[in-house]
């Protein structure tokens, strides 16, 4: 059974219904299955940045896919967290305080609203998952590469079964985090639930193959988790990634890419130019070490202090 305020789904049934955000009149869409056979209960959310649409789609139809008789334990799926974001295009913004959402937990009750949403996933939800599956991808402006983030620095126990939850996601790189706080999944983390953050897709743009491939990856990964066979379920050939560099931009202008996310790079080569109107030169990325971009900023605008590239050093290959 799963009992979230008022709302009780009863082993073996399926519901939709919606989850309050107490004191700022807001709610989020979500569906409960709860299996005909008793087993963990697994967490799944996307649309935590409202316009990382691969996630929200792949979540919506797993929604609607899930069933009773196949699952051992239970399933919760919110596929669209920050709904007014979504409704306003407002991207990785809440609509109503203008905060980004994966910066706020475990969120305060008293908060505005993008606390009270962080809170409410906190109490509600994170209270009663044994697993945690957040689904982004880049944001409007950024390109990204497929890959997989877990946190290895919250109890030995906890990162070695999110890493063993990321080995299960068809993405070439694992990226190992050392942040447990302020992000839904690091913080998830943090109270001891095995999570993962699957970063596929950007710009504000959404395929069926991207959303197919989330939707085979959360999948294959739920059924490993709850014990049951899962036809084509197997260990990716992958790279850990760790000492992510993440650089903000020193001054607004216009920013020239040099590198492709995915693509490698040795210590002192060129990862882009920021200049001015002019097209004088600002600034020069130089990479600090070996490594993989991971994301960067694709428009030909970017503003003082945003995301400008994100990269990080490949350590090990999981075999």
């Amino acid at each position: 059974m799963i009992k979230i305020d008022d709302w009780v789904i009863e082993k073996g049934e399926k519901a939709q219904g919606k989850i309050e955000i107490t004191g700022c009149g807001m709610a989020m869409p979500a569906t409960v299955i709860c299996g005909v056979e008793d087993g963990p209960t697994i967490l799944i959310t996307a649309g935590v940045h409202s316009a990382e649409y691969v996630g929200i789609q792949a979540a919506m139809e797993l929604a609607k896919e899930f069933q009773p008789e196949e699952l051992k334990g239970n399933v919760i799926i919110v596929p669209l967290v920050n709904v007014s974001g979504f409704e306003h295009r407002t991207m990785s913004l809440v609509y109503e305080d203008g905060k980004n959402l994966n910066r706020v937990f475990p969120g305060d009750p008293e908060g505005t609203a993008a606390d009270r949403i962080a809170y409410a996933i906190v109490t509600k939800l994170f209270s009663i998952a044994d697993y945690y599956i957040d689904l982004h991808s880049g944001d409007g402006f950024e390109q990204l590469h497929p890959y997989v983030y877990y946190v290895g620095v919250v109890d030995e126990k906890t990162a070695e079964k999110s890493l063993h939850m990321a080995r299960h996601i068809g993405v070439k790189y694992v990226v190992r985090s050392t942040t447990a706080t302020g992000g839904a999944y690091n913080y998830a983390s943090s109270l001891g639930i095995p999570s993962i953050l699957i970063e596929r897709g950007g710009h504000s743009y959404w395929t069926w193959e991207e959303v197919e491939q989330d939707k085979r990856d959360v999948r294959h990964l739920v059924f490993h988790l709850q014990g049951k066979k899962c036809h084509g379920l197997k260990h990716y050939r992958q790279m850990l990634l760790e000492n992510v560099v993440y650089e903000y931009a020193p001054y607004t202008g216009c920013w020239y890419p040099s590198k492709k996310p995915g693509e490698y790079f040795f210590k002192g080569e060129d990862l882009g130019e920021l200049r001015d109107y002019y097209g004088n030169l600002l600034y020069t990325s130089i990479a600090t070490e070996n490594g993989v971009v991971l994301y960067q900023t694709a428009s030909l605008n970017i503003i003082e202090d945003g995301p400008m590239i994100a990269y990080a050093a490949i350590t090990e290959t999981l075999t």
